[in-house]
């Protein structure tokens, strides 16, 4: 009969702890702008007349002119391809500014 409350603390304990992280997180912003850019170094061919093909990873990476990349690989080649005037703005949807 003793490990009756034990077990049922522990799964209150346990049930409650995690409501509390799931009310807490959903109440936060996020600060993006304290995120790393989109380290693209890692993304460019070694040989540029080589294709480069991105992860089918959907991870929005959104620029400073608005448009929303499936992740920060399209994103990367994208700058690499059409310039620095593509600029990094956030991770996530542009809508959701």
């Amino acid at each position: 009969m003793a490990a009756f409350p034990l077990v049922t603390v522990t799964v209150f304990l346990l049930v409650s702890m995690t409501g509390e992280q799931a009310l807490f997180t959903a109440f936060v912003k996020r600060d993006y702008s304290r995120w790393p850019k989109p380290p693209c170094e890692m993304y460019y061919p070694p040989d540029p007349t080589n294709d480069l093909y991105c992860p089918n990873v959907t991870a929005p990476v959104c620029t400073t002119l608005g448009h929303t990349y499936q992740n920060e690989c399209h994103f990367c080649v994208a700058q690499w391809d059409y310039g620095s005037h593509i600029q990094f703005d956030k991770y996530g949807k542009c809508h959701d500014k």
